[in-house]
């Protein structure tokens, strides 16, 4: 049966499900990469609290299509790889998805610190209290075209007094929080979410992938001691940095292994799909034993039959390669410099991404950086296959951690355009004040 057709029977399948099911309490998370995208579904009985740990009943994963340095340029093309995803991960868990959570790298990603600060009577200080002070912090929000993908909270402090992490039944004069808010281009949200409906799924939300990568990869000391868990996609490079347990910034460069692959074409005039080959087979960023005498063959450009195939040192290789991942982690670290984002000076780095199996990329990230450099992997879900448990799978995997164990965000996000917040619930049932004092009970 041709996709097409098989695609308007999923529609046709998913319509009749939704009167009879509802809204099934499953988690499902796209990964909307350059490279590939890929589906993580978790059932409710997936979360273990005691362990914190999570088991994927589906996993699938298709190579991208429609996609390009981060953003979709294809409508069609990219729909159609998450519907392809989608599936096969439906396939292999026995369940029928009706909304996807995506994350995303592209979209001109940015992060934003803002800080609110209410004064107190001679009350202890209680959850109205915590809640006025959130609302002074989003008062300021003033970001036209853009919408908020996260609201986070950093600080507290009463009366100056910084490293609070619960303020109720305090006394004090003042009470001050700082709250970061990660916001995505509106036009790309519009897009994406044209996108998933296309695939006919229900659009339920964007993520940023540096963030949701982190959560899958990071340990809980390496948050409270201070991490940047850099992830490496195939159209974009992106960080996340976490100081005493909160996410505090965010940075996203444009530049990933789509762009090393394009350097590997031109440099040994091969095609894209010969470089990408030879980068996965052969690609090294750093020198290795005997490379000048190690010679790599590429298929020539074009479609001459006889033309034969292009030959070359593998020291050639690595020349290509080292000049543009460093040139590419130099930028994002001096982005992170100028940005004023508070890295601590013990953090270390934490490396996500199909771009980070590169052989060398983590050297590298330890010369330039100058710190620490680990590998990350999908950590809180130990029973992936071989095949979906490297590193290039976490953003997916954070997804569903962030949906069993949080954090949750200070208020709905779903609703900000230009300078406004709509401060939706999240119970909708819950007037403002009720529904940001659940949150505060599940958080502090």
């Amino acid at each position: 049966m041709p996709f097409g057709a098989k695609t308007v029977d999923r529609k046709d399948n998913r319509e009749s499900l939704k009167a009879a099911l509802g809204r099934q309490p499953l988690v499902a998370a796209v990964d909307l990469g350059a490279s590939k995208v890929s589906c993580f579904i978790m059932k409710p009985d997936g979360v273990r609290r005691a362990d914190r740990t999570l088991t994927a009943t589906g996993v699938g994963y298709v190579q991208s299509r429609g996609i390009r340095g981060g953003s979709i340029v294809n409508l069609d093309e990219a729909s159609d790889a998450i519907a392809q995803a989608v599936e096969r991960a439906e396939n292999v868990a026995g369940v029928n998805v009706q909304g996807v959570t995506v994350a995303v790298a592209g979209g001109q990603l940015a992060s934003h610190r803002i800080a609110g600060r209410v004064s107190l009577g001679a009350k202890p200080i209680a959850d109205h209290d915590l809640v006025r002070a959130i609302h002074a912090a989003l008062a300021q929000v003033k970001i036209p075209d853009r919408r908020a993908a996260h609201i986070l909270p950093i600080a507290w402090r009463v009366d100056g007094q910084s490293g609070v992490r619960d303020p109720r039944a305090m006394f004090g004069r003042s009470l001050a929080v700082e709250l970061l808010v990660v916001s995505i281009s509106e036009a790309a949200f519009q897009t994406l979410g044209a996108c998933v409906e296309r695939a006919h799924l229900q659009f339920e939300g964007v993520v940023a992938a540096p963030f949701v990568s982190a959560l899958a990869a990071l340990e809980e000391d390496e948050m409270d001691l201070g991490a940047v868990c850099i992830d490496m996609g195939g159209g974009s490079t992106s960080a996340a940095v976490f100081t005493a347990g909160s996410l505090v910034h965010v940075e996203t460069l444009p530049v990933g292994g789509q762009h090393v692959t394009a350097d590997i074409a031109r440099g040994l005039s091969t095609s894209l799909a010969g470089a990408e080959r030879i980068k996965t087979l052969h690609g090294s960023a750093i020198a290795s034993a005997n490379e000048d005498r190690e010679m790599i063959e590429a298929p020539p450009r074009g479609d001459d039959p006889g033309a034969g195939p292009v030959i070359a040192p593998r020291s050639l290789l690595k020349g290509i390669i080292a000049p543009r991942v460093e040139e590419t982690l130099e930028l994002l670290r001096d982005r992170l410099k100028a940005s004023g984002a508070p890295v601590e000076p013990g953090a270390g780095i934490v490396l996500t991404g199909g771009v980070s199996q590169l052989a060398g990329v983590r050297e590298v990230a330890v010369r330039v950086f100058d710190r620490p450099v680990r590998l990350g992997r999908p950590r809180r879900v130990p029973h992936l296959a071989d095949a979906a448990s490297g590193p290039a799978f976490c953003a997916a995997a954070g997804v569903l951690h962030r949906a069993a164990f949080g954090p949750r965000e200070a208020v709905s996000a779903k609703a900000m355009t230009g300078a406004r917040i709509r401060r939706e619930s999240l119970d909708p049932r819950a007037n403002p004040v009720a529904k940001a004092a659940a949150w505060l009970r599940e958080n502090l």
